[in-house]
């Protein structure tokens, strides 16, 4: 005789144990999509501390997890460049953006995503940044160029 009106005995319920089938796959996704950890999960049906744990012990998925937020940083960085670029529509209806917050996300996470990115790319963080350094260089000659021919023109 059963206790539940599905014939089923109690152990036996609908609830679920574990996690959810292909929650790395969905978790994975939405983060490269939102650089949000807690939508991320909430999007997986996952807990966070499942996320975490997970990390801490499967080192593919700890690479994978990394790559998703360089990813979701990229898409992020290329995004704001757009409104600087285009400026914002006033009438849309869709949520304000948050150029200062976006800005503070980027700066807040560049050092972890140059690891991550030299760690792939089997580059050190110091080979990296000096890599940086000397396109921000290269473009402060071409100012300096540009504005001397403009002087130059002028006077």
């Amino acid at each position: 005789m059963s206790d539940l009106p599905d014939g089923k005995q109690p152990s036996q319920s609908r609830r679920r144990f574990g996690a959810p089938k292909n929650w790395r796959t969905t978790f994975l996704a939405t983060l490269a999509d939102t650089s949000n950890i807690s939508a991320a999960a909430a999007a997986a049906d996952i807990s966070l501390s499942w996320v975490y744990k997970t990390r801490r012990e499967d080192a593919e998925f700890r690479r994978r997890w990394f790559d998703a937020l360089c990813e979701g940083y990229d898409n992020l960085e290329m995004e704001l460049l757009h409104r600087l670029r285009m400026g914002e529509s006033k009438d849309s209806e869709a949520p304000k953006f948050d150029n200062a917050i976006a800005f503070r996300q980027l700066t807040q996470h560049k050092d972890m995503v140059a690891r991550t990115k030299a760690q792939r790319e089997d580059e050190s963080e110091e080979e990296i940044l000096a890599s940086i350094n000397a396109k921000l260089d290269a473009m402060r000659s071409r100012e300096k160029a540009v504005a001397k021919m403009l002087a130059d023109e002028a006077g």
